[in-house]
């Protein structure tokens, strides 16, 4: 898939994702977890702890972090890289509100070749 077309799939309203939680949406194979932090921001990362694949959307939201519930890593919402002293990644989609309509990017999508 060329990396410059934006593939945008409706995901749901901004009031269907708990403040400070996650919701799941598959794409193939792969669970994206998207979470919504206190001020309403919007993130969307594969649902994988990149320690020991543990869910993220079942993890504690705090600022702009979530803490994977199997080892406590802290992983960045933004960016899907893990804080601190630990090292590994998750893929991390764009995301945009289109009112309270929240939309995820999938063009980068592993599962999309």
């Amino acid at each position: 898939m060329n990396a410059n077309i934006k593939t945008w799939i409706e995901v749901g309203c901004l009031e269907d994702i708990p403040r400070n939680g996650a919701r799941c949406v598959k794409n193939g194979e792969m669970t994206i977890a998207v979470f919504r932090t206190a001020r309403d921001e919007v993130f969307a990362l594969e649902d994988k702890c990149p320690h020991k694949k543990g869910p993220l959307s079942q993890g504690i939201v705090h600022d702009n972090c979530v803490t994977c519930p199997l080892h406590n890593w802290v992983i960045s919402l933004r960016s899907g890289s893990a804080q601190g002293a630990d090292e590994g990644h998750t893929q991390a989609f764009p995301v945009k509100l289109e009112g309270n309509v929240v939309f995820i990017d999938l063009s980068f999508s592993k599962t999309t070749g």
